[in-house]
């Protein structure tokens, strides 16, 4: 009796954990929708260093950071985003297992599609441009699963990526009543970037941009944020994290 008491107990429990494990659906095509029009565009502010190239960071749903594969990538392919930094969704890519996070447009060199064309004559070509590709200023984060990716809401996935995302400091109301200059609060309330701003000032003046274009100029690294279509355009030249330089035109 004992024993069968022991069969009928473990069958319940595990009854009772399974629908636990498994409580939520697959993703569904109404839910990726959600999650993209919910983030996509999205600013948060980074909380640990984000690496150059094709593979980024991962987090083990529901918010571990496999900080291994992390170390591993920044020792290969160099720093990309500091901690500190505000950051910008700009796509999210859904596979069978995990969730991609595209972040400031990705880890990899960017080139131009005629950087890929040679002309010649004979067995002799060249490139039409020796133009080097834009360095990346981008990385990814990858949101893993240990089966499908599961059905979740937009504050799921902040949750999820929290060990990582900042997804409150970037409101005006809290990062700049107590520490930015009285000459800088004016222009952020006019919606104006001033030289010597740094990236969240220009985030709550502006908000995200438009576009990112990533050069070496000089011998130095500059980051160039575009905002409008001509012959409207205001260019937002950053070194580092503070702006040096604007230009409207």
């Amino acid at each position: 009796m004992h024993g069968r008491s022991c069969r009928r107990l473990t069958l319940a429990l595990a009854l009772w954990v399974v629908p636990l494990a498994f409580a939520k659906e697959p993703m569904t095509p109404g839910a990726r929708i959600a999650l993209i029009r919910g983030l996509v565009k999205e600013i948060a502010v980074n909380k640990v260093p984000l690496p150059r190239g094709k593979k980024g960071i991962f987090v083990e749903y529901p918010g571990k950071l496999d900080k291994g594969k992390a170390d591993a990538e920044l020792r290969v392919n160099g720093l990309a985003i500091k901690p500190g930094m505000p950051v910008e969704i700009t796509k999210l890519t859904f596979k069978s297992d995990e969730i991609v996070f595209e972040i400031n447009g990705g880890g990899k060199k960017r080139s131009k599609w005629y950087q890929h064309i040679e002309i010649g004559m004979g067995g002799t070509t060249q490139p039409v441009t020796r133009e080097t590709p834009e360095l990346a200023y981008g990385s990814w984060i990858k949101l893993t699963f240990p089966g499908k990716v599961p059905t979740l809401t937009v504050a799921e996935v902040k949750q999820a990526l929290g060990s990582v995302l900042d997804w409150e400091r970037h409101a005006p109301t809290v990062l700049y009543t107590p520490t930015v200059s009285p000459r800088f609060k004016e222009a952020i309330k006019n919606h104006q970037v001033l030289a010597g701003m740094d990236r969240d000032a220009v985030l709550s003046s502006k908000g995200a941009p438009d576009r990112r274009v990533r050069e070496t100029r000089n011998g130095v690294e500059q980051e160039d944020w575009i905002y409008g279509l001509p012959p409207h355009v205001l260019f937002v030249t950053f070194d580092g994290d503070t702006v040096v330089a604007v230009k409207q035109y």
